[in-house]
């Protein structure tokens, strides 16, 4: 009979029966395999005291159900692991087995409906999630700039999670991560010239400044040729013989099982085995490691689960991942049954034998138990908020689209508003000449006046709101894309320690810049080709703050988008909407008016402008042709402040919010 999964097979092959001479030589093998295995000779196990191992990660009956219609789906099922210090993991399983949601449970971004979670005898549903610097998470998604050089990338990371280095020290520790990931050949290369594996490298190294003690992976080996594949496999290895820590790798690879301590098998949702990659084979009753997906398929989960559940007892004594020192005789009942009904022939007791004497590669045996690591505090918002502008300038200064984009619209579009006002601009100026003479010559002059502001008061309006529409479409074109496409890389900093708060505040003074440079040139062009009268100041605060108020608008859309594209959509719509429900060219009914108008950025920009110019002919001229009620310019400025501040907060809570999918 054949061992399988813990059930047998029978085999059809004759067998002599056995000399004398066979006999004794059978009783030497056995006795050897007795006294340096610690099987029995009959092939049951002998009750041997394994040597207790400290367990830092401990998963107690895990399970994750998600509402799916009128039932539940159940993404993974009562799943048990062990894992002690200084080990390398393998979690593997086919397509949608759940290998990455248990990863994410693990690391806290999803969380568990049932069951518990222990970091080195801390329950983590209780006692709080781990700290940033304890845990380090390398999703399949890149996460860095590609417009950044490696350097920078991981001097940027560094900067945002470790408090308190002196240069000396922060140098130090850069040395310490370009060697540990061997980077140091391509440190000034921008990421967007890096190959694959160098960008799964580069991810692990900026997640190794902060020194974690748990490091996960998931599926970064996908996609790479087999030498880099290679290289980050056995990299994952030698992180794990450091500082006592835990590697656990998504794979779909099953090429370096050798490399790894123990392997996790999923299938379905349901915990299938987890022990030595040795003994994987003897297992599932398979000749090679690429038979492991085809055979799972063969039986339910269901009842690859309970076979693991009877046999594991056995397993984990021999990959050493038991608890405590309780023999296989302190098992449950099954498990004792289990035990019982091993291998009974020469052969199947000689290879579980073999494998039980394999040692995890690379393994070195400690004298005394590993010194705790020191806490690694994250550094405060306002420095987080230096380090975030300050590369977001830089990335802003490298992005050449971009940034001959931003030129071509500050100085184009007041160039446009002063095309459109070039006919206008005589009877525009004659509205602020002064007359002096007679009574009779004042008389005639006023009714030259009065012509003029008949053909050129829909021009002066007309202008007004061809700039606040041109700042509106800047302040969307500004944010539009600045959070969503970027979101990501967001998630990932703040699971590894970024404020929110200083990452909306960067943006928020990153921003305020390009709109106040944006504004203020619109605002002096055009007021010295077409000599609109007034107080500059005022005209320009208008105009800035309806910039800023689209801007920031934007911003909060960006924040919640699931897509840098749905962003910019949806950003284009809210400008395309700001011309008509302004009421300054159509007339709208005085409910709707009411209703929309204090969500309409333009309206209260283009209301607030006109009646700065409240002691010139202009206002006389702009009033003459508004059928719109034009609001006070205090009045304006206060509600255009109310939505940049809404805008914010708005993009605040949908930066917080979390967004990994």
């Amino acid at each position: 009979m054949r061992y399988i999964g813990g059930f047998y097979r029978s085999s059809s092959t004759k067998r002599r029966a056995p000399r004398p001479l066979s006999l004794f030589l059978s009783f030497l093998f056995l006795h050897r395999i007795y006294t340096n295995s610690g099987f029995l000779s009959s092939g049951s196990f002998r009750h041997f005291k394994p040597t207790p191992v400290p367990i830092v990660l401990e998963l107690k009956d895990i399970t994750l159900e998600l509402p799916s219609g009128n039932d539940e789906t159940k993404l993974l099922e009562g799943v048990n692991l062990h894992i002690p210090r200084a080990h390398f993991a393998a979690i593997i399983g086919p397509s949608g087995c759940g290998k990455s949601t248990l990863l994410k449970l693990i690391a806290g971004i999803k969380e568990h409906t049932e069951g518990s979670i222990h970091w080195d005898e801390r329950d983590l549903s209780h006692e709080g999630d781990m700290r940033p610097d304890e845990i380090g998470y390398v999703p399949q998604f890149s996460i860095a700039h590609e417009l950044l050089t490696v350097e920078e990338c991981i001097e940027s990371a560094l900067k945002l999670r470790v408090r308190g280095l002196s240069p000396d020290e922060f140098e130090a520790r850069l040395d310490r991560v370009f060697k540990e990931v061997t980077l140091e050949e391509i440190a000034d290369r921008r990421v967007a010239l890096l190959s694959g594996g160098q960008k799964r490298r580069l991810s692990m190294a900026m997640e190794m400044v902060s020194s974690p003690l748990l490091f996960l992976c998931d599926e970064v080996t996908s996609g790479l040729d087999p030498l880099s594949e290679d290289e980050i496999v056995k990299l994952m290895h030698g992180l794990s013989r450091k500082e006592d820590r835990v590697v656990l790798s998504v794979t779909h690879s099953l090429r370096h099982l050798s490399l790894y301590d123990s392997v996790v098998v999923l299938y379905q949702g349901r915990l299938a085995y987890h022990g030595l990659a040795s003994a994987l084979t003897h297992y599932f009753g398979i000749d090679k490691p690429e038979d492991l997906y085809p055979r799972l398929a063969q039986r339910r989960a269901s009842e690859w689960h309970r076979s693991w559940e009877k046999h594991k007892t056995a397993y984990y004594e021999q990959a050493k991942l038991t608890t405590d020192s309780k023999s296989a005789a302190d098992s449950t009942p099954e498990q004792k049954q289990s035990i019982e009904h091993s291998p009974t022939t020469p052969d199947e007791t000689r290879s579980m034998a073999e494998t039980r004497r394999i040692e995890r590669p690379g393994k070195k045996k400690k004298e005394k138990p590993p010194e705790d690591k020191p806490h690694t505090s994250t550094p405060n918002p306002f420095s987080q908020f230096v380090t975030l502008l300050t590369r977001r300038w830089k990335l802003f200064f490298r992005d050449k689209g971009q940034l001959i984009l931003q030129l071509a619209l500050l100085f184009g579009f007041p160039c446009i508003v002063v095309l459109f006002a070039l006919d206008g601009l005589p009877a525009i100026k004659s509205l602020s000449t002064p007359h002096i003479g007679s009574t009779f010559e004042k008389i005639t002059a006023q009714a030259g006046i009065s012509q003029d502001i008949a053909k050129s008061g829909g021009l002066v309006s007309g202008l007004i709101m061809f700039q606040v529409i041109l700042l509106a479409l800047m302040g969307s074109n500004n944010s539009a894309r600045e959070i969503a496409s970027e979101r990501l890389i967001l998630e990932k900093e703040k699971f590894a320690g970024l404020s929110p708060l200083a990452y909306i505040m960067s943006k928020t003074v990153f921003l305020g810049l390009i709109i106040l440079a944006q504004s203020i040139w619109m605002t002096v062009f055009v007021n010295q080709v077409v000599g609109f009268p007034g107080s500059i100041v005022d005209q320009a605060l208008q105009l800035i703050l309806v910039n800023a108020a689209l801007t920031f608008t934007c911003l909060g859309i960006s924040a919640w988008a699931r897509t840098a594209e749905q962003s910019s959509l949806l950003s284009i719509y809210l400008v395309g909407f700001q011309l008509p429900l302004s009421g300054a060219v159509l007339a709208l009914p005085k409910m709707i008016a009411g209703v929309s108008q204090f969500f309409v950025a333009s309206y209260w920009g283009w209301s607030g402008f006109i009646k700065a110019m409240r002691d010139t002919p202009y206002y006389g001229a702009a009033a003459s042709v508004t059928q719109t009620n034009l609001q006070e310019s205090k009045l304006c400025l206060w509600v255009l402040i109310a939505h940049c501040i809404l805008g914010i907060i708005i993009a605040y809570t949908g930066a917080k919010n979390s967004r990994w999918e």
